[in-house]
């Protein structure tokens, strides 16, 4: 099976496909000043659950965000349970006054 990971700007997500069919996706809202995306929505479609879609499109958000310079918000609470888990994700996380760095 094979897997592509996009981030389409355009409709402020996420996505991954499998075998070419769009599997799921994770969708934010971003500011400028600060820097923030905030990660409000995951889906894996029906078909493709059981399969770690979900895992695999938040770690690639969360790379792509600090490849970007961005810090997080989760009100997605797969997003917040995801950077729980994954402690190398604890920097992105923005604080009130100023960022996770």
């Amino acid at each position: 099976m094979s897997t592509e990971l996009r981030h389409n700007a355009a409709d402020t997500r996420f996505e991954i496909y499998l075998d070419g069919s769009l599997a799921g996706y994770a969708d934010y809202a971003e500011t400028e000043s600060p820097k923030v995306r905030n990660f409000h929505h995951t889906i894996t479609f029906p078909e493709f659950r059981g399969h770690g879609v979900a895992a695999q499109v938040v770690k690639y958000a969360l790379d792509e965000s600090r490849s970007a310079g961005r810090s997080v918000t989760a009100t997605c609470w797969y997003v917040d349970e995801y950077i729980g888990k994954h402690p190398e994700y604890a920097d992105l996380v923005h604080r009130a006054g100023g960022t996770g760095r």
